[in-house]
């Protein structure tokens, strides 16, 4: 499992530090103003729907659903089965795309209400508008990427969305040279989202293609049952996404609150994609063929493996960027039209906004087990619940220390979707971990921990704001490979795993 997830982690980890370099494009091209407001929330609006289908969503539905039928009917059922689901999915997304088009200005006006009476709600529509022949080719990639995840074939999935941010990369570098006026480079680039979509579609179609057929559009009682099971889980799988959205529907009301905490989420996003995308990814898969196989041991060391790798790599996360928002954000965005108070701003909302990291992942490892299960509803409820605990906190928060209070809300709404989770597992079948989870898991809270106090030594040696920009973010990407470094040291040094251990892991291949 270990090989595995270092393959969807490696991909994700390519795709969210190229996405680092879009936002650093877009924060120096349309800053914190109106024109990013509106930008960012129809990007975000993308985004939700992107999460909500390619990465984990329909993805925690289906490889159970098609383990299932492979092995009870055989691959030709399997891959007929995948059929319909493809056609049945692109067809329902294409649709819901049209009605989308046609409601946009009451889709923007509920996912941001501070934008009603300004112009900030009409540059949202127009580039949502734009933005939207994205979801239909959301739909086959997502089939496509999960029939390819069942059967293993982790890689191609894992980094077929490089081609996503290296088209809007490419846009907005050029638009950045011609000195384009902010609302039209935001036009621009949310056109350029269509085509980004087409070519992942392109590429996961020369590999995909085959393994769902014939194409179909069928709503029969088994699809019926499928979409039943699929929907709850798709929610409940993006979960983050939506409680970003509900700080945004708080955060509408004041200027450049939407941004800062767009760009603030943006940094949760890329320990959470590389721990949460493969959890998603490769812990599904695994805890299905434990239950399946009925064994409590296989299903203990699938349950216990995931949790210690959510938590060793969800801890020092969270430390680290706590200790060091502030000089990340200025490294990463504060260029062209994104000022110093931006800065500040926005590592202030990171620093609570952080708080969230250890739960979501928490939900990620948790999540796997119910959905083995076939049983998506328990994830779907907590989530719902979730929204309403961090809309109510965010709006109170909010109002007494603005953007941070609205970040703190969100992090309140991820912890109760965790609990939820952790009360509901544990009074309906039980969550095993072994002697060896429960041996290492304190061990690595500790490592973290040292961690993050030498981060916070060492931060005082930082170069001050006005220090040259090479000078500081070499400093600052020195002081993260050291932090990187010293955890490992730590965890070795606690015997928790060691480098021959890691490197052995890697090299083991997973019996067919």
């Amino acid at each position: 499992m270990f090989r595995s997830f270092l393959t969807v982690s490696s991909g994700t980890l390519a795709s969210r530090l190229l996405g680092f370099v879009r936002d650093s494009v877009i924060a120096a091209l349309l800053g914190a103003g109106p024109v990013a407001d509106a930008f960012l929330a129809a990007f975000q609006l993308v985004n939700v729907v992107r999460r909500l289908l390619a990465e984990g969503g329909l993805n925690a539905a289906l490889v159970p659903a098609w383990l299932k039928a492979r092995d009870a009917e055989g691959m030709t059922a399997a891959t007929a089965f995948a059929g319909r689901v493809l056609g049945t999915v692109s067809a329902a997304v294409i649709a819901a795309a049209l009605v989308i088009g046609v409601l946009m200005p009451l889709v923007i006006a509920a996912i941001a209400p501070g934008f009603v009476g300004r112009d900030t709600l009409q540059f949202a529509v127009d580039d949502a508008r734009l933005m939207l022949p994205y979801l239909a080719f959301a739909g086959p990639v997502t089939v496509m990427m999960a029939l390819l995840n069942a059967q293993g074939r982790f890689a191609v999935t894992a980094f077929s969305p490089l081609l996503f941010n290296i088209a809007l990369i490419s846009v907005m570098v050029a638009l950045l040279a011609r000195q384009q006026e902010p609302v039209q480079a935001a036009l621009v680039m949310a056109a350029t989202i269509g085509v980004a979509g087409f070519l992942q579609l392109s590429m996961l179609a020369l590999r995909g293609a085959k393994l769902a057929a014939p194409l179909r559009i069928s709503f029969d009682p088994e699809m019926r049952g499928f979409l039943g099971r699929a929907v709850p889980g798709m929610i409940a799988s993006s979960a983050p996404q939506w409680l970003m959205v509900a700080g945004a529907v708080i955060a509408s009301t004041s200027p450049s609150a939407v941004s800062w905490l767009y760009f603030a989420n943006r940094l949760l996003e890329l320990p959470l994609g590389i721990v949460g995308v493969a959890m998603g990814t490769v812990l599904i898969p695994e805890m299905t063929r434990a239950v399946g196989s009925g064994e409590p041991t296989a299903i203990a060391h699938a349950e216990s493996r995931g949790l210690e790798l959510a938590v060793g790599l969800a801890l020092p996360a969270t430390l680290g960027l706590m200790v060091l928002s502030e000089p990340i954000v200025r490294m990463l965005f504060e260029h062209g039209a994104f000022t110093g108070q931006d800065t500040a701003a926005t590592a202030q909302a990171l620093i609570w906004l952080t708080l969230a990291l250890p739960a979501h992942v928490l939900v990620k490892a948790l999540s796997p087990a119910f959905f083995a299960r076939e049983d998506t509803l328990t994830p779907l409820f907590a989530t719902l619940k979730a929204v309403v605990v961090a809309i109510a906190a965010a709006f109170l928060l909010g109002h007494m220390f603005g953007a941070s209070g609205i970040a703190a809300g969100v992090a309140l709404g991820a912890w109760s979707n965790a609990l939820a989770l952790i009360r509901k597992g544990a009074a309906t079948f039980g969550f095993s971990i072994d002697a060896e989870a429960r041996r290492r898991l304190p061990r690595i809270l500790a490592a973290a921990l040292a961690m993050g106090a030498l981060l916070w030594l060492a931060a005082g040696a930082l170069p001050a704001a006005g220090s040259h920009g090479f000078v500081q973010a070499a400093s600052l990407l020195v002081l993260i490979a050291a932090g990187i470094a010293s955890y490992g040291l730590f965890l070795q040094l606690f015997g928790v795993t060691g480098w021959r251990e890691a490197v052995n892991a890697v090299r083991q291949r997973r019996p067919a």
